[in-house]
């Protein structure tokens, strides 16, 4: 079994062979197809992705995979390794460099490591449970700021289509921070486990968005949980704070702890 900081270290690999694949075709003019679901995907997503599957696949042959573009391979494994070749794909294709590659690997919903990589901004995150949080080979640590009106919140998208009254509450607690921004996707969360803002929040994240910032969120003191309070990474959501300012947002945004 891998030690947690080789987990560490093959996680980051993997993130940066990923991510530098990516960067790539960065600004290269390429095509952009639409999913089933109606978001866009670029070759540049499938063949990061692809370039990952084939790390994790000479190196964990037993480990599952589960990926946004190509699924999930050996569904009956023990661990899984969870990617997002291009969390937020819809920036990249803009031209706009806050997206990232998103690696975790899970026990079940336990996860054992995550690494997230900006190759844009060259900022990389990797982190373990136990083993801290680690921005650039330097501890990475949320701000101790607790007066919301000092606060820097963040959001990937303020609109809340599918749940307005989150995006009610949202509106009226934007009002008493200091800055309100959608630097969203896993940018913002970089910026919450860096110190650089105090809150993150998506009203909508699948399993490949969140898996990977769980760990690193925790691991830089802050806290990490889904709309109704739980410490999870899949629960379809996210809210992300440093420990100063946890409770007060949950509180705000109604995420109470679930019963």
């Amino acid at each position: 079994m891998t030690s947690a900081q080789g987990l560490m270290q093959a996680a980051a690999e993997v993130a940066r062979k990923a991510g530098d694949v990516a960067l790539g075709y960065f600004r290269g003019g390429i095509a952009v197809d639409t999913k089933s679901d109606g978001t866009p995907v670029t070759v540049a997503d499938r063949t990061a992705e692809q370039t990952a599957r084939e790390w994790l696949d000479a190196r964990f042959p037993d480990d599952g995979i589960l990926g946004e573009e190509f699924g999930e391979t050996r569904p009956g494994a023990r661990r899984r390794w969870i990617l997002d070749p291009i969390d937020g794909t819809k920036t990249f294709i803009r031209g706009v460099p806050l997206w990232g590659t998103l690696v975790a690997l899970a026990e079940g919903e336990r996860i054992l490591v995550g690494a997230a990589y900006f190759p844009a901004v060259s900022e990389l995150l990797v982190a373990a449970p136990g083993e801290g949080c680690f921005w650039n080979d330097k501890r990475a640590r949320v701000s101790e700021q607790a007066d919301l009106s000092r606060a820097v919140v963040l959001s990937t998208d303020e609109r809340f289509r599918q749940h307005p009254e989150r995006g009610e509450a949202w509106r009226r607690f934007t009002l008493d921070a200091a800055i309100s921004r959608t630097w969203g996707d896993c940018y913002g969360y970089l910026l919450v486990a860096t110190g650089r803002a105090e809150v993150m929040v998506d009203e909508l994240l699948s399993p490949w968005d969140a898996a990977a910032l769980q760990p690193i969120i925790e691991e830089a003191g802050g806290v990490f949980t889904d709309w109704t309070g739980r410490r999870t990474s899949f629960g379809g959501n996210g809210i992300a704070t440093n420990a100063a300012l946890a409770t007060l947002t949950r509180e705000r945004l109604g995420a109470t702890e679930a019963t």
